[in-house]
């Protein structure tokens, strides 16, 4: 009992946990946590060590001295909105599986969950309306609109653009070169969405929001007196999701 008990408080000693969570966690989904040991011992290995947390489960059979150990387990959290995670456990059942040793990591962790995606034809919608105003031309180079000059033809041009009057004066292979495409920003209005259900409004405006910036459309949102101008990049895109994640809750 003695031998069992030194060994099992030894295998606890000088081990460094590291959870990790994606940038995007979405309600009702499952995602990826991964759990990670660091054995900072000179010479014992860590056997059998688990690691348990709110909805967190691991277990890592085998930790080498000076060396670290990792696996990922799923989690799915059911709602929006901000969840805290607050000092998770280890445990180890080592060597014999007479006791089972734990220690406490003083450690939280805080988690933003973003709203569920919810398919609607509120982006469908937008396009069209984006369809209507028409696109505007830009100066930079690109594969959509008007001819702005005609250049020496470069390994991995598309065919179809290849300038073949040009090319028969000169003997050599030209390219047309054309502008690209501004798309016509979109700002959505919260209040103005024609879903009667707040849960599914939300879940289907953070659809819309994430639909139409895959496609490089620029997304603003109006909601709850703020205002996020439109734009196209991830973290303007992660900022309207935790605004729409966190609202009505007690943390907006």
């Amino acid at each position: 009992m003695s031998i069992s008990g030194i060994f099992g408080k030894s295998n606890l000693s000088k081990l460094e946990f590291v959870i990790e969570f994606p940038q995007e966690i979405y309600a009702g989904s499952q995602f990826p946590v991964k759990i990670t040991i660091q054995n900072q011992r000179r010479f014992l290995p860590a056997f059998l060590i688990g690691l348990s947390a709110e909805k967190i489960s691991a277990l890592l059979p085998f930790t080498p001295n000076r060396g670290e150990s990792s696996l990922y387990t799923n989690v799915t959290f059911l709602r929006r909105g901000l969840y805290t995670i607050e000092k998770p456990y280890v445990y180890s059942v080592f060597p014999f599986n007479f006791f089972t040793r734990f220690k406490k990591i003083d450690r939280v962790y805080t988690i933003m969950v973003l709203p569920s995606l919810k398919a609607c034809d509120l982006a469908s919608l937008y396009r069209k309306e984006r369809r209507t105003r028409g696109e505007k031309t830009s100066d930079k180079i690109g594969y959509d609109s008007d001819i702005i000059s005609i250049r020496e033809y470069v390994r991995g041009d598309p065919l179809k653009y290849i300038h073949w009057k040009a090319t028969a004066k000169t003997g050599k292979l030209k390219t047309k070169e054309h502008s690209s495409l501004s798309y016509q920003p979109v700002t959505i209005d919260f209040d103005r969405v024609l879903v009667k259900d707040l849960e599914e409004r939300i879940s289907c405006v953070a659809f819309t929001i994430v639909q139409l910036i895959k496609t490089n459309v620029p997304v603003g949102l109006k909601i709850d007196g703020r205002l996020y101008p439109p734009d196209v990049t991830a973290a303007h895109k992660l900022n309207m999701l935790r605004e729409l994640a966190l609202y009505g809750t007690n943390s907006s």
